[in-house]
């Protein structure tokens, strides 16, 4: 699962709880100001992924009718382009050493904005916002799933992509993150 913008909500509060829950760090705040903070630097960095690959579609639009000729694979083509333009946006494909870098980025807004105290070293306290990360994402497809098979079941049949559908979803989907203790 790729970590989109919709998902910088739950992701910094996931950061915010687990952070909490590890008894290393000190909230001087309140935990509010923790998850904005966390969320402002995960939306930050996934809209910065999202203008890249904007301006990937853009260019492959641009040159539509040579990439037709040419027979290229879109898929194939789309990652050439945006490796290629990733510096120039200050994007990190790997998704381990992306993942890597929000977690300093987060730990360093934390400290800087001194809404957090720590004794222990600084690796620690951002290996588990790495770790929140990662959690987040592997839970993601599994609480989905749940979510899917839930909405299949109601009564009245919601379409995918309806504003009904994407509200029942939501919810439910929360519900599922707050049964986890991902969500406040």
């Amino acid at each position: 699962m790729r970590l989109r913008l919709p998902h910088a909500p739950y992701v910094a509060n996931k950061i915010a709880i687990d952070l909490l829950k590890s008894g290393m760090v000190h909230f001087t705040s309140g935990v509010d100001p923790v998850v904005r903070a966390a969320r402002e630097v995960l939306e930050e960095e996934l809209k910065k992924e999202a203008a890249l690959d904007e301006r990937v579609k853009e260019i492959i639009e641009e040159n539509e009718d040579e990439i037709e000729f040419n027979m290229a694979d879109s898929k194939q083509l789309f990652w050439l382009i945006k490796k290629r333009l990733a510096p120039e946006y200050d994007v990190i494909l790997n998704y381990e050493e992306k993942y890597n870098d929000f977690a300093h980025k987060i730990l360093h807004k934390l400290y800087e904005e001194d809404l957090i105290n720590y004794t222990v070293p600084d690796n620690r306290i951002k290996n588990i916002i790495y770790d929140a990360i990662e959690g987040y994402i592997k839970s993601y497809d599994e609480i989905e799933d749940i979510v899917l098979e839930k909405i299949s079941h109601y009564k009245k049949k919601l379409i995918p992509g309806t504003e009904e559908f994407e509200l029942v979803y939501q919810r439910m989907f929360e519900d599922e993150l707050k049964k986890r203790g991902m969500l406040l």
